[in-house]
């Protein structure tokens, strides 16, 4: 399987332009505005190497490295403007693998990338949390990638998958439209609610007994969506 590359920058434009780039060399991304975000995805999804901008909102890039690390041993290379030289050598030494100074040029970013890769082989031993997860009489196993309902398997796409791992994550909470873009899909999606109201949808005809009346993915209105148990 290719490589799964997660771009966190604030910058709209740099990270479809990324995104762009990256899978045309091959490799699957996946995009975050901030390390929140980013974090919650890595929790879920595993990424092989992070591209993490150094001047983020909120957590900055250098708090955020701790907390990556903390998940396991995933490669970081570091987004950086020239001016932020101090910040890149502090970078370094907390255990970024590299850093590449803004603007730069694609194809020496793809091949310091591929050098982390290279040089990270095996050593990357970041699982994300399999443990199943019981909601009620609904089952969902991240590690077989399956859904079982009272027992019996439900088929799901892929991303109806990732949506209901995310409420479940979460179960009895209520999770705004836009964390679950950000989270799902990431972040070029959001400002696009429409994707989740068809997901949420489609989710509902295969898990409720009425999706006209729904009593297990309820929609908390002005807000989100939330999981609830609901027992045989």
């Amino acid at each position: 399987m290719h490589n799964l590359i997660l771009v966190v920058d604030d910058d709209a434009l740099l990270r479809r332009s990324l995104a762009f780039h990256l899978e045309q060399a091959g490799y699957r991304t996946s995009t975050a505005a901030n390390a929140e975000d980013a974090l919650a995805l890595a929790r879920r999804q595993h990424p092989d190497l992070v591209l993490l901008d150094i001047g983020l909102p909120g957590m900055d890039g250098l708090d955020a490295l701790h907390q990556f690390k903390n998940l396991g041993d995933i490669p970081i290379i570091y987004l950086t403007a020239r001016r932020r030289e101090l910040d890149q050598v502090v970078g370094l030494e907390l255990g970024a693998d590299d850093y590449i100074t803004k603007p730069f040029d694609v194809d020496v970013l793809l091949a310091r990338l591929k050098a982390v890769l290279r040089r990270a082989g095996s050593s990357n031993e970041f699982q994300p949390d399999l443990e199943p997860l019981v909601v009620g009489d609904l089952e969902v196993n991240p590690a077989a990638h399956t859904v079982t309902l009272k027992g019996q398997t439900v088929d799901l796409s892929p991303r109806e998958f990732d949506l209901l791992h995310v409420l479940a994550l979460h179960a009895g909470a209520v999770i705004s439209t836009e964390e679950l873009m950000a989270q799902v899909w990431g972040a070029e999606f959001i400002g696009q609610p429409q994707v989740i109201y068809v997901h949420i949808r489609w989710l509902r005809e295969k898990l409720e007994d009425n999706p006209d009346h729904p009593s297990r993915i309820v929609t908390v209105r002005g807000i989100g969506y939330k999981l609830i148990p609901v027992d045989c």
